[in-house]
């Protein structure tokens, strides 16, 4: 009852919070946006992305085609509004991979120290001497574009700032009175650590995949404008930028449209996830 008390105080004041906060509200609403376009993508959009018409290729935006066309006559509303998708099915799943990888990593570093924690640590210690744009660039070039790849790229490259700030929060619930005494009752190491130790540091790995989600959208965009992400003619808000790079001078749409939705939609992540930070941190409400 205790532990069901303590949710349902820390679910309210969340409610509360944001009630007060414009900003966070702004941004939830950018990322409900988002959601409902790649959801019901073939409902609102007004073209098939990938339909070419030669005929309408670099047409200014207009009534017919409210952000033009492309060099290939497609419709550039109708492909940003499917890009999202690409986006936030590799932000979601990105995150989610790096997510499991770096708490889990991140909770036996911190509960088992010793050896253990050296080895985990080191070799966070060496990823992160990596610059890590370089080394997913590295990967894919092995690996070859595409969505599975690109995911499990930015998913394996991301674990790091979990496991660090996990470890952290673990350090510190591990000493604590209830840990003790589940020792003291004979529990074993697992359900301790997944039981009694994850709800605790929990509340920071949602901070921070709210804010990683952000950056590995912004990766995604990065990498397909390489060529090394989503490969045409898939619609994808970086390969996007990129095919427009070419046409800039006399077809300022092509590029501005894609790089707006990526900036609105990391905007609105970040609003949220900043909030969620100041909410969820206790020293930061003092």
């Amino acid at each position: 009852m205790a532990e069901k008390s303590i949710s349902y105080s820390i679910w309210k004041r969340l409610l509360i919070g944001l009630k007060k906060s414009r900003s966070a509200q702004f941004g939830l609403v950018i990322i409900f946006l988002f959601i409902f376009m790649a959801i019901f993508a073939p409902l609102i959009s007004p073209y098939d992305p990938l339909i070419q018409d030669i005929s309408q290729r670099l047409k200014p935006p207009s009534m017919a085609h409210p952000l033009g066309t492309d060099q290939l006559g497609r419709d550039v509303l109708s492909r940003v509004i499917y890009g999202s998708r690409i986006s936030l099915i590799v932000g979601f799943s990105a995150v989610f991979i790096s997510g499991i990888i770096g708490i889990t990593l991140g909770m036996v570093s911190g509960f088992y120290g010793k050896w253990v924690d050296t080895i985990i640590m080191r070799l966070a210690d060496i990823q992160l001497s990596l610059p890590f744009i370089l080394l997913a660039i590295a990967i894919m070039a092995v690996l070859g574009p595409g969505l599975k790849n690109i995911i499990l790229v930015l998913g394996i490259t991301g674990w790091v700032i979990y496991a660090r700030i996990v470890r952290g929060e673990t350090l510190k619930t591990r000493n604590i009175d209830f840990v003790n005494a589940a020792l003291a009752l004979g529990n074993n190491d697992i359900r301790i650590i997944f039981r009694h130790i994850l709800p605790n540091v929990l509340a920071s790995a949602i901070v921070v995949a709210t804010l990683e989600m952000a950056r590995m959208i912004i990766m995604e965009a990065a990498l397909s404008f390489l060529g090394l992400g989503i490969q045409p003619p898939t619609p994808s808000w970086g390969t996007m930028v990129a095919d427009g790079r070419d046409y800039i001078t006399n077809a300022w749409w092509l590029i501005t449209f894609p790089g707006l939705a990526i900036m609105i939609t990391v905007l609105g992540i970040n609003l949220f996830g900043d909030w969620l930070r100041d909410s969820l941190d206790p020293k930061l409400r003092l």
